[in-house]
């Protein structure tokens, strides 16, 4: 029986990158493709990158309960997981690795029980991960000051998911990302 992987981590934990890491290993993971309202960039495709949907459609698909989670990141700027893109996988016998948030993370955990294992990637501490989005160059003050309190947010959420690696280690972390992932997977 195909299960689900879910893992979630505050912006900058590494997580990514131990995804990255862990699809280089023969598991049958796939991901599933999000939802989302915005509108592609650049080469996105539709049903490649994501679905994208009106805000409007958007809105109606999640009036009638066709999201395991979803976000409104933004007024009108939805991003959100498909029930029918998880089961369609589910039933082809694929294993599904979701990138979700700590939110999303528990909802879609409650949802499938023992069927899914939800992983949280930590950072070492809030101090490394202010350094980690520094580095990046790719944020304003502001928008580094905002990540760390969203951070701070999901941290909260730790106790909540099945087990926690801490990434202070990228190596050592991706070692027991892959152990993990391998041990439910059997």
């Amino acid at each position: 029986m195909a299960k689900i992987i879910i893992i979630s981590a505050p912006s900058g934990s590494g997580k990514s990158t131990l995804i990255h890491r862990l699809m280089e290993h023969p598991l049958n993971l796939h991901f599933s493709i999000s939802a989302t309202s915005r509108p592609p960039r650049g080469t996105e495709q539709h049903g490649v990158e994501y679905y994208f949907l009106s805000s409007e459609e958007f809105a109606e698909r999640i009036a009638r309960g066709e999201f395991l989670e979803y976000e409104e990141v933004y007024p009108g700027r939805y991003y959100g997981t498909l029930r029918s893109q998880v089961e369609g996988q589910l039933a082809a016998g694929q294993n599904v690795i979701l990138d979700v948030d700590v939110l999303g993370g528990c909802h879609i955990k409650e949802q499938y029980a023992d069927r899914a294992l939800s992983i949280f990637i930590q950072p070492p501490s809030i101090e490394e991960l202010r350094h980690r989005l520094e580095q990046r160059g790719t944020d304003s003050p502001e928008v580094i000051k905002s990540r760390l309190d969203k951070a701070a947010f999901e941290l909260g959420y730790a106790p909540r998911f099945d087990c926690t690696i801490v990434n202070d280690d990228l190596q050592r972390a991706s070692q027991e990302l892959l152990h993990t992932v391998e041990q439910f997977l059997r």
